[in-house]
């Protein structure tokens, strides 16, 4: 069990017993049951989160870096499919479980087409009904003519950007898939179970691209030591896939996660496709968290000086993006290897003896694996304990100490006369009544803050996405109106191809290049400046409760002062400053997400029929100089200025669908996302204050009454608040030792 694993115990045990002891408390007569009743919710919500809330780890990099065999290894078992399709869209989660369990989540029919309709935007042989009733797979007729288009494509125009068109394989798969997957799609999202005996049936879905097309998400349950019920792990599809709208996808996942594990494959070190990645998770605000395993391929290497000279080269690489990166040499399959070595085919199993002869090699990997785990669980009990245990410690321990302080007040009151615990009753309520008038004036002034930060983080939100003096609409529009064809090229095309083929081709360079240029440009802008905010309503959260807690401070001080001027000695002598709550903690507890970031840009087939038509117009106005024997230009000239007449009303659509959606966007984070966390952490630090009210507002008059009660009915009660005392001492040392 991890050590993050027996503090969770530790904490629910203490959450438990609080509860416990709150009970039996509110059964003895006198005591407030107000505030007793209070603490109680406060340990039953405390629980609740503890159970709750989870820490994702994602693993990243390039396609074929060694990513699954990375997990597998770190599983010690064979449970993810490794080399999986380029074509594959979504993220493996892998939890804890009772035993072997995948769960597949499959799109629903209206998902399927409109991922479909959206690629067969400017298809040359797209039917015309197909345009105007609506693309639906389940119909013959349409996946018939969705074929034939596809059929007529030269095998030219299946190549784009020197890699296989990422609309053309989309279509293909969902067609060569169909069968195998139309009595498991439904209209809604259909979910498939592979359990134990059946559970490696997964892998048939996740390595097929004409199967994992399907799917929106992975969840993989395994019975493992490593993990833990509040630890989730994520393998990512590659950075480096053909399609930027799978880096938005894995985008939208790293945004949820609290450590990243970026797999370096040792055959190809650092690519270009690593660096921009990374550069992207450095504007994101994400390359702090990032742990590098130089995934180590020992027949690859001469030697070992010849590895070390690799990861030489791969960390100055890396340091231009982070400084002082670390990484660490691991051998994954030989890890894994290891695990399984009796179920290794005869081929691997000579590889493994092979490898483990080059003592060099594998005892490089060993230690190497063993820093790793070091530093691994160190940065992972640190992330987890801060968003997970941190402000239920605190809040637990608050009540702890301030349970200890009401049962000493009451003993106290209890083991005097009528008179004198009279006279102390009122002296305490006075004081009392200073104190709570700072708590009303407290509630004024969060309530008078929160309007302010609101006004001000709206005011940001809206200069940011500003039409006109804003970077991000502006920096797309920008794009957009600076993109140029290779018309040279594309005329070209136009003679080998046809028309109508060579518009698709230009459409989709055209919309793969503006895909990339805001999942890699505008999207971690975006999350920059989010994170900005974050850290404004952070800062702003401490400006407001330092006073206020410097003034509880002073408060309590002369409370506890007063306290042993009537001949009390309290048990505190003053609290601890207030920790503001993290907003990672306060956006997990709350439940509140990022807005998905993902562009989809929705186009109109009249953007091909207007530039037939405009081709169709040059061609008779050439044909028409041609019968008065007037100069005419070459047909060339037509089909290119046919060309720049498509790609302009094709700008002219995107930057309409583009403003359209960032004015969407800039609506559900203000609204949706960053008022929301506002207010949630208005009210969390309120909560916070609040706790450390309690005990002071509680009622003692009751106690007072029992103060003429007969001596051994005294002594009963004097002995109860005793023993609840020390239950209560032994609760407040074990959150101590938590949170040290």
């Amino acid at each position: 069990m991890s050590s993050f694993e027996i503090q969770k115990e530790m904490l629910q045990y203490a959450a438990k017993k609080m509860a416990d002891l709150l009970k039996k408390a509110e059964t003895v007569q006198g005591l407030s049951e107000t505030v007793l009743g209070e603490w109680g919710k406060i340990c039953a919500l405390v629980s609740s989160q503890i159970s709750q809330d989870i820490v994702r780890v994602a693993v990243v990099g390039s396609i074929k870096s060694g990513k699954s065999t990375f997990i597998n290894a770190f599983l010690k078992g064979d449970y993810l499919k490794r080399g999986a399709g380029v074509v594959t869209s979504f993220v493996t989660r892998i939890r804890k479980g009772t035993g072997l369990k995948a769960t597949l989540y499959f799109k629903s029919w209206d998902e399927i087409n409109s991922d479909i309709e959206h690629a067969m935007v400017m298809l040359p042989s797209n039917s015309r009904s197909s345009e105007t009733t609506g693309f639906d797979l389940r119909q013959d007729a349409c996946r018939k003519n969705l074929q034939e288009a596809l059929r007529s494509l030269s095998p030219d125009s299946l190549i784009s950007n020197g890699v296989r068109n990422e609309s053309s394989v989309l279509m293909s798969s969902y067609l060569k898939g169909f069968e195998s997957v139309k009595d498991i799609i439904s209209s809604n999202t259909a979910v498939r179970y592979y359990e134990d005996d059946r559970f490696s049936l997964h892998r048939n879905f996740v390595g097929d691209d004409c199967l994992s097309v399907y799917l929106k998400d992975i969840e993989i349950e395994i019975n493992s030591d490593i993990l833990d019920s509040a630890l989730e792990l994520a393998d990512c599809q590659g950075s480096d896939s053909p399609n930027p709208l799978h880096l938005a996808m894995i985008q939208d996942y790293l945004l949820m996660t609290h450590l990243i594990i970026y797999v370096i494959s040792s055959r190809t070190g650092i690519r270009r496709a690593d660096i921009r990645f990374l550069s992207m998770l450095k504007k994101m605000g994400l390359s702090g968290h990032i742990l590098f395993v130089v995934n180590c391929d020992f027949s690859e290497h001469e030697s070992t000086e010849e590895l070390a000279s690799l990861l030489e080269r791969v960390k100055d690489e890396i340091s231009l993006v982070k400084p002082d990166p670390e990484v660490y040499t691991i051998s994954s399959l030989y890890n894994l290897f290891t695990e399984i070595k009796t179920g290794l085919s005869e081929k691997d199993l000579m590889r493994f003896l092979h490898w483990q002869e080059e003592k060099t090699f594998s005892e490089l990997s060993c230690k190497e694996t063993k820093r790793f785990f070091t530093d691994f669980n160190e940065k992972l009990s640190s992330e987890r304990y801060n968003l997970l245990l941190g402000n239920p410690v605190e809040r637990l321990y608050v009540i702890s100490t301030s349970l200890d302080h009401l049962l000493a007040i009451n003993m106290d009151i209890l083991n005097r006369d009528s008179e004198s615990a009279g006279e102390m009753l009122e002296k305490i309520k006075q004081h009392q009544t200073q104190i709570l008038q700072l708590k009303t004036m407290m509630k004024s002034t969060l309530d008078g803050a929160l309007q302010k930060i609101r006004k001000e983080l709206k005011s940001d939100v809206d200069s940011f996405f500003d039409v006109r003096y804003g970077n991000i609409i502006s920096g797309v529009q920008r794009f957009i109106s600076q993109y140029e064809i290779d018309r040279d090229f594309f005329q070209k095309k136009s003679q080998e191809s046809g028309f109508t083929e060579t518009l698709y081709l230009v459409f989709h360079e055209f919309k793969h290049e503006l895909d990339s240029f805001i999942t890699e440009f505008i999207t971690p802008e975006v999350i920059r400046f989010i994170n900005d905010e974050e850290k404004k309503i952070q800062d702003y959260l401490f400006s407001v409760a330092s006073p206020y807690d410097n003034l509880l401070q002073d408060a309590l001080s002369d409370y506890n002062k007063f306290m042993i001027s009537i001949g009390f000695t309290p048990v505190q002598t003053g609290m601890e400053p207030i920790r503001i709550p993290k907003m990672d903690a306060i956006r997990f507890q709350a439940g509140v997400k990022l807005p998905l970031a993902a562009v989809t840009l929705n186009y109109s087939a009249k953007i091909k029929t207007e530039a037939i038509m405009k081709l169709g117009c040059y061609s008779f106005v050439t044909l028409v100089r041609r019968l008065f024997k007037k100069p005419v230009q070459d047909k060339s000239e037509d089909v290119a200025n046919a060309l720049k007449g498509g790609v302009e009303r094709m700008k002219i659509e995107t930057e309409r669908s583009v403003v359209s959606h960032f004015k969407d966007y800039r609506e559900n984070i203000k609204f949706q996302y960053l008022l929301k966390l506002t207010e949630e952490a208005f009210k969390s630090l309120f909560q916070c204050l609040l706790d450390r009210f309690l005990v002071y507002s509680s009622d003692i008059t009751q106690i007072v009454n029992r103060a003429d009660s007969h001596q051994s009915d005294k002594f009963l009660v004097s002995r109860t608040l005793s023993d609840m005392r020390e239950q209560s001492r032994h609760i407040a040392g074990q959150l101590k030792n938590i949170r040290d």
